[in-house]
């Protein structure tokens, strides 16, 4: 009896583990960042964006691309378009959008998103209600993505 119980306790072992692991855990610039884009919402009367991770892995596998080709693109040759990469991290939707850029630091990113026609409107597109973002520091340069959905 007491080989069964152990035995059952360890194949269930990796399912309680995942169950209670953290959600990932997301950057100071990245925290910066959602907060700055939720502020622009709110102030004009849209609903806070929520942290999705799937989105967010989608963002942090982007940003990786960018940075090895030391440029920001919203897709390179060879690298799967938004709604794959996307949906490959596990996340579901009916609308998508990015903004990625390069700048000296995250609240350089957010100023230059925001006098960006397109990467505004997607910061402040009604219909969306996730994001996932990603921040990294290469050579004193931070790329940033900024994943956009519409749950379903």
């Amino acid at each position: 009896m007491i080989k069964r119980v152990s035995r059952l306790l360890l194949a269930c072992l990796p399912i309680l583990l995942a169950f209670l692991a953290p959600a990932q855990e997301y950057s100071r610039a990245e925290r910066q960042l959602l907060a700055a884009t939720n502020r622009e919402r709110e102030s004009r009367g849209l609903h806070a964006l929520r942290w999705n991770d799937a989105l967010a892995e989608a963002a942090r596998q982007h940003n990786q691309v960018m940075i090895e080709h030391q440029s920001i693109s919203h897709q390179f040759p060879g690298e799967p378009s938004l709604p794959t990469r996307v949906t490959r991290t596990g996340a579901h939707f009916s609308a998508l959008a990015e903004n990625v850029a390069e700048a000296p630091d995250p609240s350089q990113i957010h100023s230059l998103w925001m006098h960006s026609p397109g990467h505004r409107a997607n910061i402040l597109d009604r219909d969306m209600d996730s994001i996932g973002i990603a921040v990294a520091e290469r050579n004193g340069e931070f790329y940033a993505v900024e994943d956009f959905s519409k749950a379903r």
